[in-house]
Formats: structure tokens, C-alpha cells, sequence
């Protein structure tokens, strides 16, 4: 994981659409060299009563970006533009 972390990934175990998010934000990050982390929904009660209905959720700089499915053009566009922090 490349640079600083700009996507964070929240899933959870047993989501069938967790893996197919997780390639297009590998395949995405490392084809732009931005740095990305995955944390499960399950290991904070915030995020939990937050995104558990809409897991796998994308956050870019802090920021929810997608939820099930990751667009890769999407997702590239927003990477593109300057980092923005919460």
C-alpha cells in the first residue's frame, strides 16, 4: 500500500461484495501509486451503526466516496483531484 493513505475500504467478513471492491481498490490504488488501508465495520460500534447495511463502503481522504459497488472510473477521478481531508 502505496503513499499516503488516501481510500480506506470498510468491509466485513462474509460480504460477497467485499472482494470485487477490494481488487478495484488494489487494481486503482497501485495503478496511482495513492496508499489505501481496509477496516471491518464490525471492529468499531460507530462504524457498525454507521455503514453496516451498506457494506463494502469507499472512503476517499476520510469521506464516503461509494457503498457495495466501486466504480473504477469514479474512483479514479476523485483520486486524481488533491488530497482533502476531513
Amino acid at each position: 500500500m502505496a503513499g499516503d493513505v488516501r481510500v480506506t475500504l470498510v468491509v466485513r467478513a462474509g460480504c460477497h461484495l467485499c472482494e470485487p471492491a477490494r481488487e478495484v481498490v488494489a487494481r486503482v490504488a497501485a495503478d496511482l501509486g495513492v496508499g489505501w488501508e481496509e477496516v471491518d465495520v464490525d471492529s468499531d460500534p460507530a462504524m457498525r451503526e454507521r455503514w453496516s447495511h451498506e457494506v463494502p463502503v469507499t472512503l476517499v481522504d476520510g469521506r464516503q466516496h461509494d457503498f457495495w459497488r466501486v466504480d473504477e472510473a469514479r474512483l479514479r477521478a476523485a483520486l486524481a483531484q488533491p488530497p482533502r481531508r476531513p
